[in-house]
């Protein structure tokens, strides 16, 4: 088995597609369980149970997401240094972010809990979903360690080229999900709990997969530039490095290490942070709206995932793409990258809000059971909402295409920096625009804040590869 990837040649649009694509496969499953949940939960537990698991939906994000940051951000790192062949580096930043990802899924998982309620009451929760997603976000939470493992050991395969364990992790993660899901929620009448549990256990299959991946890359072979020329065709050679886990004698924690992990790995746990924010305000004032859009808003943000699939794995090549070159110093070749990560993300945006239009209405009332007229009112909601998100579907994917870029090149601050610009444009819009132009201002809130977050990304992209190209 081929455990890893060398991205320092080769044709871009082959490479980021042929990494891409098990990471989309990957994501399909991990939305197709993610939509089972929504369908078993609305379906058999009914609207208020999809309403308070909806309601719970920006808090739940902004914790997990936390959680994907600090493990997003460290692989930027392990990706530079296989880029740059420097193997020893590369053992030790494994060791010592490994140990950090331990320490940070503690840490968020006391902060979790204590402010699960507080924050739930901040929202006002109506009160009669309130205890339903105090459960379920109690039970997803306590998995925060396992999430954590599951995110860590995934992105550390990503960064050494490997998209195919975690294609494989997520299959059998999503089948255990979508059987325990029908089991724990339909059989044993678990409720939403029940659908929680089938999450985590899901995970930790995952989690486990990848870790065994990781104990069998037992050698790795790369490639030595013999210079370092942006020209495709620079003389390579093979040459072997060992396993990525270090003696033992050489796991010690590098404070050293540790300290630029957290440089790269903050502002990427932060910049999630300032998004789910935004989303919370978004939550507060839907709730204001009732449990009909609140059910409506759930089963349209259970597709947002379907929406994003490839931004998402387009996001993750760019990110493992960009950080190896960049570490190889193959500056030109990034830039040819970007722009054909670019140019597909825009295709495949266009492809997605097509089948949306033509067929988003029979999907979003899937999720939705229960009165009649109800029922009707809250499909016409949420399709509402999807139209207006799959017209603006490409600013979405160039979005995830220049954030993961800049991180790729070890930026983490302007993406925090374009998080707080989506945080602004989302609360200005679900403040003031529905008093302007009524309940339509809802649907608008989160096409304007990625356009907001676009303006930051692509013009510190373009500012910092001129800088950088200056210096090569």
């Amino acid at each position: 088995m081929k455990s890893v990837k060398n991205m320092t040649s080769g044709p871009p649009l082959r490479i980021l597609f042929s990494f891409a694509l098990p990471l989309m496969v990957g994501n399909v499953f991990q939305q197709l369980y993610t939509i089972v949940d929504s369908m078993v939960v609305g379906k058999a537990l009914g609207l208020h149970a999809l309403a308070a698991i909806g309601n719970g939906e920006w808090l739940n994000w902004l914790v997990l997401s936390m959680v994907q940051g600090f493990a997003q951000g460290f692989s930027i790192r392990l990706a530079q240094d296989f880029g740059a062949n420097d193997i020893g580096r590369l053992k030790k930043t494994y060791a010592t972010s490994l140990r950090l990802s331990i320490l940070c899924a503690a840490a968020v998982l006391c902060a979790a809990f204590a402010a699960l309620r507080p924050i739930l009451h901040l929202l006002h929760t109506p009160a009669e979903i309130f205890p339903i997603t105090v459960t379920y976000l109690s039970v997803i939470f306590a998995g925060i360690p396992i999430v954590m493992a599951y995110n860590f050991g995934a992105s550390v395969l990503r960064s050494l080229g490997n998209s195919q364990t975690p294609l494989k992790a997520m299959i059998a993660a999503s089948i255990c999900n979508i059987a325990l899901d029908l089991l724990f929620v339909i059989v044993f009448h678990w409720g939403v709990a029940g659908a929680a549990a089938a999450t985590l256990v899901g995970q930790a299959v995952s989690a486990a997969i990848c870790y065994l991946s990781l104990r069998k890359i037992d050698v790795i072979r790369t490639q030595d530039r013999t210079h370092t020329s942006d020209l495709p065709h620079a003389r390579l050679s093979p040459r072997k490095i060992g396993a990525i886990r270090a003696p033992r004698s050489e796991r010690r924690f590098d404070r050293g290490i540790a300290a630029e992990l957290l440089k790269l790995a903050m502002p990427f746990a932060f910049q999630n942070v300032i998004i789910s924010v935004g989303g919370l305000v978004v939550q507060f004032v839907v709730n204001g709206y009732g449990v009909l859009y609140i059910a409506g808003f759930t089963a349209t943000n259970k597709l947002y995932g379907v929406l994003e699939i490839a931004a998402i794995s387009y996001g993750f090549a760019l990110t493992t793409y960009v950080g190896q070159n960049y570490g190889a110093g193959q500056i030109r070749r990034i830039t040819k990258g970007v722009h054909t990560g670019a140019l597909m993300g825009i295709v495949t945006a266009a492809l997605i809000s097509a089948a949306m239009f033509l067929f988003g209405r029979q999907i979003v009332g899937a999720f939705i059971s229960g009165d009649p007229k109800d029922a009707a009112a809250t499909v016409e909601i949420a399709y509402h909402y999807l139209c207006v998100m799959a017209a603006f579907l490409p600013v979405l994917y160039l979005l995830h295409i220049y954030r993961s870029s800049l991180q790729g090149l070890g930026d983490t601050v302007m993406p925090m920096a374009s998080g707080g610009a989506e945080l602004v444009m989302r609360v200005l819009v679900i403040l003031f625009l529905p008093g302007l132009i009524g309940n339509e201002g809802l649907f608008w809130a989160e096409v304007l804040a990625w356009a907001g977050a676009d303006v930051v990304l692509l013009s510190s992209y373009y500012i910092r590869m001129a800088g950088i190209g200056k210096r090569f």
